[in-house]
This record gives C-alpha cells, sequence and structure tokens, in this order.
C-alpha cells in the first residue's frame, strides 16, 4: 500500500503524540512527549498547518510527522521532524517538501534564501544520512539534563541578605519576567526578541502555574534573573528558563533559584526535575548545572541547512 501524505489538523495532535512518544522510546527509552505539548506546536502563532505541516500514513498508522515555523521574519525557519525508522523513504520526501516550503517562507519574509534549522536525538531515528546528502551539517549539541528530588534534602532555601526572590502572582511580575528573559538571553546562540504575546504562546502561558515561576532582585540593582518552571510533564518537572543578567551573575542567583525550583517540586510529591542546557553556553550554566547535582539524561544536536541562492539581479 502506497504511504498517504496530508497535512496536520489540530485533531491529528493524539496521533502526532503517539508517533512522537513511539519515537521517544526508541532514542531515549521511555515516552516523555505530552498532549498538551503537541497541542501548542500545532498551534504556533503564524504557522499555517495547510502549507506548514507534514503527515506521513502507512495505512491509518501515522508514521512521518513535519511541522516548520517561522519566528525571526527573516532568513532563519525551524523545522521538526520526527519518523520511525523503517520509514526513510517517507522521511526523505517530506525533509524535500520542508526545505521547499523553508525558502518559500523566507522570500515572503524579504530573505534570499532560508538558513533552517533541525533539532535531533544525537542517536535519532531519521537517518543522518539523508542530512548530509543535502548539505546539513551540526552547529550546536544540547544535553536534557535531570535530577532526582527528595523531600528530605530539597528544603526551600533561605535568601542571603540584601536578596529576595518572589513568584509571579501579578501580570506585572510576568511582563517582568519577559523583559528579564530578553535581556538575560540576548547573546545566546540562536536567540531571536520576541514580542510579550508570542512570548506567553511560546510558553503555552494559558497552561502555566505561574506559582512556579520566580524573579531574584537584589537591593543594588534591583530584579536581575528569573527562573521558568512548570508542572505539566508526565515524566518529570520541567525547567523551562533560567536567566541572570550579566551585571549580577556571579553572586550565587541561579543556584538559589535551582534550589528553589527544586524544593517546590519535591514538595509537590515529584521525584526528578530536568532542564535543557547549550553545552557551548558561555554563561558557566554547564557547571551551574553539574554543581547541583544535574546529570545528563540524552543529548540533541541542532543541524543547520541554508536553501536556495542569490537572486540575480539586472
Amino acid at each position: 500500500m502506497p504511504y498517504a501524505h496530508r497535512p496536520a489538523a489540530l485533531t491529528d495532535a493524539p496521533a502526532v503524540t503517539e508517533l512522537l512518544n513511539k519515537v521517544d522510546e526508541i532514542e531515549i527509552g521511555r515516552p516523555e512527549t505530552d498532549l498538551h505539548t503537541v497541542e501548542a506546536d500545532l498551534g504556533h502563532p503564524g504557522t499555517d498547518l495547510e502549507r506548514d505541516s507534514w503527515l506521513t500514513w502507512d495505512g491509518d498508522r501515522l508514521v512521518a510527522y513535519g511541522l516548520l515555523w517561522d519566528e525571526s521574519d527573516g532568513e532563519r525557519i525551524d523545522i521538526d521532524q520526527y519518523v520511525l525508522p523503517e520509514h526513510q523513504g517517507a522521511a526523505a520526501r517530506m525533509l524535500e517538501a520542508m526545505e521547499a516550503r523553508a525558502l518559500e517562507k523566507a522570500r515572503e519574509n524579504g530573505a534570499e534564501r532560508a538558513v533552517v534549522h533541525l533539532h535531533l536525538n544525537v542517536a535519532p531515528t531519521l537517518d543522518t544520512g539523508l542530512l548530509r546528502a543535502r548539505d546539513w551539517r551540526i552547529v550546536r549539541r544540547y544535553h536534557v539534563l535531570r535530577r532526582p528530588l527528595d523531600p528530605a534534602w530539597d528544603a526551600f532555601p533561605e535568601a542571603p541578605a540584601g536578596v529576595r526572590v518572589r513568584d509571579c502572582a501579578a501580570e506585572a511580575d510576568r511582563s517582568r519576567v519577559h523583559e528579564l528573559y530578553q535581556a538575560s538571553f540576548a547573546h545566546h546562540f540562536d536567540f531571536r526578541p520576541r514580542t510579550y504575546d508570542t512570548w506567553l504562546h511560546d510558553i503555552d502561558a494559558q497552561g502555566l502555574d505561574w506559582s512556579l515561576v520566580w524573579i531574584v532582585g537584589t537591593e543594588d540593582l534591583g530584579d536581575v534573573g528569573f527562573l521558568l518552571a512548570r508542572d505539566d510533564r508526565e515524566a518529570m518537572g520541567w525547567i523551562r528558563s533560567l536567566g541572570v543578567l550579566p551585571a549580577a551573575r556571579g553572586r550565587g542567583l541561579g543556584g538559589l533559584l535551582l534550589r528553589q525550583a527544586f524544593a517546590a517540586f519535591a514538595a509537590r510529591g515529584r521525584d526528578t526535575v530536568g532542564l535543557g542546557v547549550d553545552t557551548e553556553n558561555a554563561t558557566g550554566a554547564p557547571r551551574l548545572y553539574d554543581r547541583h547535582g544535574m546529570t545528563v539524561h540524552y543529548a540533541v544536536d541542532t543541524w543547520e541547512a541554508t536553501v536556495g541562492r542569490r537572486r540575480r539581479t539586472g
């Protein structure tokens, strides 16, 4: 039976979640994809599912899924692609279609080429030979870290003199977290500024428990850092972002926020917490996490391809 190909719809989220969990089981040994995460991805602002998503079916079995989104309004385009190992032919066809759409999207933005990024497990179900044959290359590696929790040793920390930690009960504090995020990550690899509304969507704010988001401030500098965590992942508690402004680094504030999150998750009965980190992060984040007992769960590579040539003029 030949493959069937069509765009995704929001109603396909359960089938996509099932596929991604099958991929998880192969790549990291257990399923770790939640339905609400897939629903948020499919509802990404600016993503036209009719043109920016791909499903491949083998009979009534979903075997490959792709999604494209654009947060740069320029040449940088992101894609996701997942495939079961025995269906690489479907993956190759989908990859070609996604590259073509990425170039079309970049040119709609006024760019002459598309610089496309794809995140994959270091041992993915997708045959990386397909990528290399199309001039893709690895440009970055990330680690997903995790740490066991226990309320017996993960107690809430006491802030040192002159330091205050507060959660984000007020709307003004939520806006402040966005400002701190923009400022603390401005020089990080692949950072792209986001408006407040776009950022709220990206963090799935409607499903976020804001009592798990904290701001740290000092008497001399005011608000200088934040930690954003969420408790809606089945596999583990999750720290999505932790940032400290450059002027306040080296004071132990990142560690204070980490311990705050560990204690909050332990008090809720969570036995594990995780986060992702750029292995080339220049702020010392990998060392901070190592000092606080976090170890590598799995690794993810960022693959990059440049699609399209300069347009001729004249």
